[in-house]
C-alpha cells in the first residue's frame, strides 16, 4: 500500500512509538516567537533543564509586539532575547532585523520539503506549501522540542483536496482557501493533513501555496501541505545549490516526499474553481463565507494588509495595481505592514510604498500585531476591519471589534469605497 507525503515523513522521522497511535518524530526545526516561548523558557529554567538540543535547528524571532509596546512586552522580548544569546541561538532576528515568523523563515531557506517543524503558533502550516510537515504546538510539546528535539504525534488522516480549472482575474489564493474552508466547516479536517493537489496548485507561486496552507488550521487541520516541485526548488535554489548539481537533481530528490499513486486518503474533494469569485468571510468564523458581491456595500472602519497570511511582495502587488493613482475613502484608515524587511525593501525599490502611502496608508514595520488585536491597529468597540489576515473570531482585532477577511485585492477595492467591495468592479 502507498503513502501519502505526511506518511512518508512519519516513517522518516520516527523514534519511538510508546502506545498505539502515538509517534515520537524527530524535528527538524523547532521555531520560536516572543509570545508563547517566553512560558516554556521560564518553565524549562525552573525544573533546571535550560538547555537546547541543537542551536543550529533553533529559530527564533520577535515579531508579534515590535518594538515593544509597553513593560510587559518589552520584558517578554528581552526573555527571548536572553535566551538565544545565553544558548548561541546564531538564527535570532531581534528588532531591525525581524518579521513575521511564518514569513522570514521561509524567506532565509530554513524550511525544505520532507522536514518536520514545529512552533508554539497554530499556524506554522504555513511551511507545509515546502512539502514539510508543519505543525503548531502547546507549550509542553515546545518545551520538549526545544529540549530534546523530538515531538508527538498521531499521525493524522489525509484529506486531499483537488483544484482545478484556472483562477480568473482578481481572483487570488486566499480566495481559494477560504472557498475551501467554507466548504471543508471550521472543524472539517480537525487531526487531519490538508493535501493541496491539482493544476490550480501546480500553477501557483509559493507565496500563494503559503497561503493557502497558513489556513489549514481554520478548518481544524493539523497541517496542509504541497507536493514540492519545480516551483519549490526556483524558491529555494539560492540556499540548496551547494547541495545539488543542477535545479533537476533537487527536484529527483525531493520527489521521494511525493505521495505515491496508490496512497490511501481518508477522503478526496474535488473543486472545479473557475467560476469561483472573490470571497469574503461574514460573522465570527472562518467558514462563514460568500462572494464579495453579496456582501457589498457593508461598511468598514479600518483596512489591514498585511500577516503571515497576506503580507509578501505579492500580495502587496496585488493591492498597489488598485490603489494606484487612487485615494482612499475619507470614512476609512488604512494600514499596511510588509511581512519582512526584505519585503519592505523591495516594495521600495517597486515604488510599492510610496503608492500605498500616495493612497492614504499608514505603512508600518513588519509585526503580527494588529493580527490579534495587540498593537499596530487594534480595533475599538464597534469598529469593523477588512482585513487579510486569517482569523475572524469575536474580538480578534480588539474587543468588541468585527473581521472581514479577504484577499489583499479587495482589501484594496474596499479601502477605495469604503465598503466591502467587490475588487472586479474597480
Amino acid at each position: 500500500m502507498g503513502k501519502t507525503i505526511a506518511e512518508k515523513i512519519f516513517a522518516a522521522h520516527l523514534r519511538d512509538e510508546p502506545f498505539p497511535g502515538a509517534k515520537v518524530l524527530s524535528l527538524d526545526r523547532v521555531l520560536c516567537h516572543e509570545i508563547t516561548t517566553p512560558v516554556a523558557i521560564a518553565d524549562l529554567e525552573a525544573r533546571g533543564k535550560d538547555r537546547v538540543f541543537d542551536r543550529t535547528k533553533i529559530k527564533a524571532v520577535i515579531d508579534h509586539v515590535t518594538p515593544a509596546k509597553d513593560s510587559k512586552t518589552a520584558l517578554q522580548a528581552k526573555m527571548l532575547r536572553d535566551w538565544a544569546r545565553r544558548h548561541e541561538i546564531t538564527d535570532f532576528f531581534d528588532v531591525g532585523h525581524n518579521g513575521v515568523c511564518h514569513a522570514i523563515f521561509p524567506e532565509k531557506g530554513y524550511i525544505r520539503p520532507g522536514f518536520t517543524v514545529i512552533m508554539g503558533d497554530s499556524h506554522t502550516c504555513t511551511h507545509g506549501a515546502f512539502g514539510a510537515f508543519a505543525a503548531g504546538v502547546g507549550t509542553t510539546d515546545l518545551e520538549v522540542g526545544i529540549l530534546k528535539g523530538v515531538c508527538a504525534f498521531r499521525e493524522p488522516a489525509t484529506i486531499r483536496i483537488n483544484l482545478t480549472g484556472t483562477l480568473a482575474p482578481k481572483v487570488y489564493a486566499k480566495d481559494v482557501i477560504l472557498f475551501v474552508i467554507g466548504q471543508l466547516g471550521v472543524n472539517g479536517a480537525t487531526d487531519r493533513v490538508i493535501e493541496f493537489r491539482g493544476p490550480v496548485i501546480e500553477a501557483m507561486s509559493m507565496e500563494s501555496r503559503m497561503t493557502l496552507c497558513n489556513m489549514a488550521i481554520e478548518a481544524g487541520g493539523t497541517s496542509g501541505i504541497c507536493l514540492p516541485d519545480m516551483t519549490t526548488v526556483d524558491y529555494l535554489w539560492p540556499f540548496i545549490s551547494g547541495e545539488f548539481a543542477s535545479r533537476e537533481a533537487a527536484l529527483a530528490d525531493y520527489k521521494q516526499w511525493w505521495s505515491d499513486d496508490d496512497a490511501v486518503y481518508e477522503k478526496t474533494l474535488d473543486f472545479d474553481i473557475s467560476a469561483l469569485e472573490p470571497m469574503v468571510t461574514f460573522g465570527f468564523k472562518p467558514d462563514c463565507v460568500k462572494p464579495v458581491r453579496e456582501m457589498a456595500g457593508a461598511p468598514v472602519d479600518q483596512i489591514y494588509i498585511g500577516t503571515c497570511t497576506n503580507g509578501r511582495i505579492e500580495d502587496l502587488r496585488e493591492a498597489a495595481a488598485i490603489l494606484k493613482g487612487k485615494t482612499i475613502s475619507a470614512n476609512v484608515r488604512g494600514i499596511v505592514s510588509p511581512a519582512t524587511p526584505k519585503i519592505f525593501q523591495q516594495a521600495m525599490q517597486e515604488g510599492i510604498i510610496d503608492i500605498f502611502m500616495s493612497a492614504g496608508f499608514c505603512v508600518t514595520n513588519p509585526t503580527c500585531g494588529a493580527c490579534l488585536g495587540m498593537s499596530n491597529g487594534v480595533l475599538a468597540e464597534g469598529e469593523v476591519c477588512a482585513s487579510t489576515s486569517n482569523r475572524n473570531f469575536n474580538g480578534r482585532m480588539g474587543k468588541g471589534g468585527m473581521v472581514h477577511l479577504m484577499s489583499p485585492a479587495t482589501a484594496a477595492a474596499t479601502a477605495l469605497t469604503g465598503v466591502l467591495t467587490d475588487p472586479r468592479t474597480i
